[in-house]
């Protein structure tokens, strides 16, 4: 049996979160930054190998498309826009959110990573004036 499919979605460029609300009065808030970590896409989930993502705080999204009846495509700032988001796999998310985010959030801890986005040196030239 299908899980419920949204009969509305708005994503809160303020609070940076998709809001996905069913027929039923609920309301399913999922943060850009936990979509784009739990991606279902290969590059995310690998072939039996999830791949940590790191650095992911600051991520928004920047655009969704619909796919069919059953899905979303969503692409983040970031580049990221693989992975096709199905009204089940969002439904589970919302469900398990707060599970499947201590995970992420353990293992970040636990390969000494971060979600802060880490910091590129730009090259400076000393001898040249402003």
């Amino acid at each position: 049996m299908a899980l419920p499919q949204p009969t509305k979605i708005h994503y809160s460029k303020t609070r940076h979160c998709l809001e996905l609300h069913y027929a039923d009065g609920q309301l399913v808030e999922l943060s850009a930054e936990l979509l784009r970590v739990l991606s279902p896409s290969a590059e995310v989930q690998g072939h039996g190998s999830p791949k940590l993502q790191v650095g992911k705080k600051d991520v928004r999204i920047w655009k969704i498309e619909p796919v069919g009846r059953y899905a979303l495509k969503l692409s983040f700032d970031d580049g990221h826009d693989t992975g096709l988001f199905t009204w089940d796999y969002l439904w589970q998310l919302g469900e398990n959110k707060e599970v499947r985010w201590q995970q992420y959030l353990d293992q970040l801890a636990a390969a000494g990573e971060s979600r802060t986005p880490k910091l590129i040196p730009l090259a400076v030239d000393a001898g040249k004036k402003s």
